[in-house]
């Protein structure tokens, strides 16, 4: 009875349609990540163009206003101007909190302001949270949202909190706790900018609170909010005595193990290899005893996927360790979280699968859980297109700026991934190469498999034809 009566309304609904010649334009989840986005990076632009928002005896025109929202939204960390000097307080406020939005991003931040509305909830928007959080159903959507945001909250301000204890006594109560807040809040969202001074955290390089409290916040926003609520369950069921500490790693389902061995994978393999490329480096490590050379080592190594911030100089690092740099900015964080790049999982599903065609195995296997193929595929696509994506805006800056080929590919790679750093190219760009730089920090944030589905209102219903094989040569 039903699914007549809903049978009809479509009826009646394309009889309207033919008849009047109207036809309702809906927006797909892509299409409003996407243009969510340029309209958060717009109105920050008008608002970074206030006379107010600017220092006394600086200027900011349209290139400058724009870069500085894109980067904000987009929790890049790139700069074309000096944010602590070129910005008045105002300016540093909006800055801030066009981080907090964009490491929200633009459906949790419409759905939390719903929410704080009291508005009831449409079946579309319940849709739109589930594909932007990956989410396996709608039901308990609401619970979930909350928890991304009051998590968020808490996490920032415990990052505050433990800052003051540096920040205080170094800038003053006031200032001290605001620079607290800001960092702490970029640190989370991984957009790396920060009001401290012109080389970010290099005079902290080897204050060990300042370090640790940073790389705290930036793997937490890195790990991705299912993995938090995950480890946070299991915590609960240990501390009720329902489970062993032995037992805890189990607990956790097959995405939160996968995640958590690869972050420390990275995290430690990173840190390796920069100590090994940049050890004797006097620009560098070079001249550092071993603690403090351990120490900016595992910086580098996490600031690498997406952070932005920097304890040793960017322009300074060897051309190995940069390489190095490409590929660990490339992957980036985990899904579902704040970091930017092609994402952990991601990456490891290709390798995953690679090792299974060599060891002659017909599926790929983790943790004894099937890949399925349809992940197999995103991924590929997924890789392929940010790849793709990323080696074009290399030629394209190479060509329209007077940089060499390694700072140009520095400074995409980390435009692509939103990781925000840099070899000292951003401020000396051109305005063409500008506005490559934010085309290409647009790209990452949304992700550059989002740009090929835009104009994809609806899809296609799948192919029911069964071809005959085709006889190819790979390799």
């Amino acid at each position: 009875m039903s699914n007549n009566i809903i049978r009809g309304r479509k009826d009646i609904k394309t009889a309207r349609e033919k008849n009047t010649g109207e036809k309702r334009f809906k927006l797909t989840s892509i299409q409003v990540i996407m243009v969510g986005f340029i309209a958060l990076i717009l109105a920050g632009t008008l608002l970074l163009m206030i006379p107010a928002s600017t220092a006394k005896g600086e200027s900011t025109d349209f290139i400058t206003a724009l870069f500085t929202a894109t980067t904000s939204i987009c929790v890049t960390g790139l700069v074309v101007v000096d944010t602590f000097s070129h910005w008045s307080l105002l300016g540093k406020v909006i800055i801030l909190v066009l981080i907090q939005l964009g490491g929200f991003g633009v459906i949790t931040f419409y759905s939390y302001a719903m929410l704080m509305l009291k508005k009831k909830f449409s079946l579309k928007l319940r849709l739109l949270i589930q594909e932007y959080y990956n989410l396996s159903s709608i039901s308990g959507l609401i619970k979930f949202l909350k928890k991304v945001v009051y998590g968020t909250f808490i996490v920032e301000g415990i990052g505050a909190f433990l800052y003051t204890f540096t920040f205080v006594p170094e800038f003053g109560f006031l200032k001290g706790i605001w620079v607290s807040v800001f960092t702490s809040v970029s640190a989370f969202c991984n957009a790396g900018i920060d009001i401290i001074g012109p080389d970010s955290l290099i005079r902290y390089q080897t204050n060990i609170s300042i370090n640790l409290i940073t790389m705290f916040l930036i793997i937490l926003g890195g790990l991705g909010f299912v993995v938090w609520f995950d480890v946070v369950k299991a915590v609960k069921k240990m501390s009720k005595k329902h489970i062993s500490l032995s037992k805890f790693f189990i607990q956790l389902n097959e995405h939160s193990r996968l995640v958590l061995n690869l972050t420390i994978f990275l995290i430690l393999s990173g840190a390796i290899l920069v100590f090994i490329f940049e050890r004797n480096n006097p620009d560098t490590i070079g001249n550092m005893n071993i603690g403090n050379k351990i120490l900016c080592s595992i910086f580098q190594s996490v600031t690498f996927r997406t952070a932005g911030f920097a304890s040793i100089p960017q322009g300074d690092l060897t051309p190995s360790t940069c390489l190095i740099g490409f590929i660990y900015m490339f992957i980036g964080g985990s899904p579902v979280g704040t970091a930017g790049g092609v994402k952990t999982v991601t990456v490891f599903i290709i390798v995953l699968n690679a090792v299974s065609y060599v060891r002659n195995r017909d599926e790929a296997v983790v943790f004894s859980r099937r890949i399925s193929k349809a992940n197999v595929s995103k991924a590929t696509a997924i890789v392929f297109v940010s790849m793709l994506i990323t080696l074009f805006f290399i030629i394209l800056l190479i060509n329209t700026s007077d940089a060499n080929l390694l700072d140009a590919a520095y400074e995409i790679f980390s435009a692509t991934a939103t990781v925000g750093l840099s070899r000292g190219l951003t401020s000396s760009l051109n305005m063409v190469g500008k506005v490559i730089v934010i085309l290409a920090m647009y790209l990452g944030r949304i992700g550059p498999i989002s740009m090929a589905l835009f104009f994809t209102t609806s899809r296609p219903p799948k192919n029911d034809i069964n071809y005959i094989k085709g006889h190819f040569i790979v390799g």
